[in-house]
């Protein structure tokens, strides 16, 4: 008989954990026949002394097994979604999955909730009068196989084991374990019935993984659970040093998505776009190379599919797809708006851009902790990116707000998130690193001028 304590010791000395011991510990977790005390301290062993691919496997699959499973085998083509490891303005799964699903890869997105500073896809999406959710697995399946594409959230049975141990590392300082959130994000992936998965991993100020080094091993770990359990995964490493396009919050971004749709918008949105959605229309088999891929996602863009596939999944999941062109459906005109300007002229050469999360999540776009509400329509729009120039007094950025008191905190904020300078400033480049399986067999990835 397996004893947790002899477990835990064995993983805090540096030893490998067998199939079994692993499977245990997830199983007797979500019982509840493990304490939480118990269920720390492994966590904390593994955050120490990390973990070998092989036992990654096993324990995302462990915890993929801890609840419901969707089965999407009926739906012919392969399944791909994407996963974002968040980010400020980062509203591209709004965009992707519909343009990806209209050049006919399906796209099932089970998405997560704004925690402090990024922001949240579901939270972005019922920013959307009357959108739920909440569909459950048949309704799931169906939209999916019709439309091409969902998007919905966790429900109970959706992976207990992940949402049981991730309540424990975030209050006992083990949130920050790549094997940890490895297994976390490709668990709920794998659960979800997709077939093959793209990773935007966001380095960069803004990004949880600000080290390029730290963003870039968390890529490779994500690929090599996907090596280990069967399932394709490609990961991009891209820019997180500024807001991504110009809206931050939830209904400023929904308009920003639209308007990407309509094949305009801001271009670096549209490139990480773009650059995600070849990926997964390879990886989906739609497209012999990246390049081809490109070229039938402009297609869909410039020919309105895209935008036709998102009105088509916005009715099917309740929301009303007038958002489309009444943009005062999103934003109340009882909104008030305060301009921050800049003090001097000269060229914009840095963003704090956490703080700019943060400022919006003041004003009331994001949450502190899981049981806040979000107030949907606040926000912020950035006028003046990164090596744009700009003169003393011009906008810097819109705050839409309905809390002077949030509002003067939040301004305060994004005054001094944002930084001038007399020296010319590159734009970022936006897609840093890529790496597959068959860069792990060789030891290699790709940069951006590889």
């Amino acid at each position: 008989m397996m004893r947790t304590a002899d477990i835990i010791i064995k993983k805090r000395d540096g030893g490998t954990l067998s199939a079994d011991e692993i499977r245990h510990m997830v199983q007797d977790c979500v019982s509840g026949r493990i304490p939480d005390y118990q269920m720390t301290a492994w966590l904390m062993a593994i955050y120490f002394r990390g973990m070998s691919f092989a036992e990654l496997a096993v324990l995302t699959e462990a915890m993929v097994h801890s609840g419901q499973v969707h089965d999407l085998s009926s739906i012919p083509f392969r399944k791909v979604d994407k996963h974002s490891t968040g980010g400020v303005g980062d509203k591209v799964s709004l965009i992707l999955a519909p343009l990806v699903a209209s050049s006919g890869v399906p796209v099932p997105m089970v998405s997560g909730r704004a925690l402090g500073h990024t922001g949240g896809t579901l939270d972005k999406l019922e920013a959307i009068p009357g959108f739920n959710v909440h569909l459950d697995a048949e309704q799931f399946r169906e939209q999916v196989g019709r439309i091409g594409v969902a998007m919905i959230g966790q429900s109970e049975s959706f992976v207990p084991a992940d949402r049981k141990m991730y309540a424990l590392r975030d209050v006992t300082g083990t949130v920050e374990s790549i094997p940890l959130i490895s297994a976390s994000i490709m668990s709920k992936k794998i659960a979800a019935g997709i077939d093959a998965l793209v990773m935007d991993v966001k380095t960069g100020n803004g990004a949880f993984m600000a080290k390029a080094k730290d963003a870039e091993r968390l890529a490779r770990t994500l690929v090599a659970i996907g090596r280990e359990v069967g399932m394709p995964v490609v990961a991009l490493l891209t820019d997180m040093s500024q807001p991504l396009g110009r809206a931050v919050g939830n209904a400023v971004e929904v308009v920003e998505s639209i308007e990407c749709l309509k094949a305009r918008g801001p271009d670096d949105l549209r490139e990480i776009v773009l650059a995600l959605g070849a990926e997964m229309l390879v990886l989906g088999k739609m497209a012999e190379s990246v390049a081809q891929a490109r070229e039938k996602l402009i297609e869909c863009l410039n020919q309105g599919k895209a935008l036709e596939t998102f009105a088509r999944m916005v009715a099917a999941q309740g929301g009303d797809p007038h958002i489309i062109e009444d943009q005062s459906l999103l934003i109340p005109g009882d909104l008030r708006e305060e301009t921050v300007t800049a003090d001097r002229s000269g060229i914009v050469a840095s963003f704090d851009t956490r703080r700019i999360g943060l400022a919006s999540m003041v004003l009331g776009a994001g949450r502190q902790t899981v049981d806040d509400r979000i107030d949907h329509a606040v926000g912020l729009y950035i006028e003046k990116k990164l090596g744009e120039r700009v003169s003393s007094s011009e906008p810097l950025c819109r705050i839409l707000y309905r809390d002077p008191n949030k509002m003067k905190r939040a301004r305060e904020m994004i005054s001094e998130a944002i930084a001038i300078s007399d020296a010319p400033a590159a734009p970022p480049c936006l897609v840093k690193f890529r790496v597959d399986a068959d860069d792990l067999a060789r030891g290699t990835g790709r940069g951006e001028n590889e």
